[in-house]
């Protein structure tokens, strides 16, 4: 998935599995994914989890994270719970009442959740080591700014002080995806935003600013990845 995942275990209980290790969690636990990982979580069957869950992204965000050490632990505790659940309901009420009519206050009310996030969680998993994986991982942000940028494969494995064939296998078995497929990904996404936020902007310009010069060519990525045109997606979210 192209954004941050917390799956938040409000009752009942549930699984996580995490390099094939299998890790329960239960009342005011979570778990946080990053963009591009792997992701494998489910119920227990004796006793149901009731989970409360949200996705976002942002610019600048992943860098935010890492650098407080978010990205060490897939698995948190939350210890003040009820404020969490409560910042959850406004956002959730706020999606359910408006959509993506008020964007402003979606985001608003998104940076509150991750606020209380990151003050409450404390890790319940170990921190990695610096692997292979973790050197992917922290390239992820730095690769999502410059994704606008022409992708020249040997510059990013060069980064990493290993060869193109290495680091693109080493990226799959992170990512799930090549690495072009993940630039494709953060270039639609960032143009999505642009759709949305830009409403004066040409779908041209749009394309262009995404690393797009050709803009049929941007509209049959975007008709891949989001089943619409960038016009259709536009009028279907851009609200009035």
């Amino acid at each position: 998935m192209n954004n941050f995942n917390i799956h938040y275990v409000a009752a009942g209980r549930g699984y996580v599995e995490v390099e094939d290790v299998v890790y329960e969690l239960g009342p005011g636990e979570a778990v946080l994914y990053f963009p591009m990982q792997r992701q494998r979580y489910y119920s227990s069957e004796e006793d149901p989890w009731d989970i409360r869950w949200f996705h976002f992204y942002g610019s600048g965000l992943q860098d935010y994270l890492i650098e407080r050490g978010l990205h060490h632990s897939l698995l948190w505790t939350i210890r003040q719970s009820a404020s969490f659940e409560q910042a959850h309901e406004n956002l959730l009420l706020e999606a359910e009442e408006h959509r993506m009519l008020h964007p402003v206050r979606l985001s608003t009310l998104t940076y509150a959740l991750l606020a209380e996030f990151i003050e409450h969680a404390t890790p319940l998993s170990p921190v990695k080591s610096n692997n292979s994986g973790s050197r992917i991982l922290e390239l992820l942000p730095v690769m999502q700014q410059e994704a606008v940028k022409p992708f020249i494969l040997e510059d990013w494995a060069g980064r990493l002080g290993i060869s193109t064939y290495y680091f693109c296998k080493l990226f799959r078995s992170v990512t799930e995806m090549t690495p072009m497929e993940f630039i494709t990904r953060c270039r639609l996404q960032m143009a999505k935003q642009w759709l949305l936020e830009r409403k004066s902007a040409t779908i041209g310009q749009i394309a262009e600013d995404a690393g797009y010069p050709s803009v049929s060519y941007f509209n049959k990525r975007f008709m891949e990845h989001e089943g619409m045109t960038p016009s259709a997606y536009r009028r279907l979210y851009g609200g009035a």
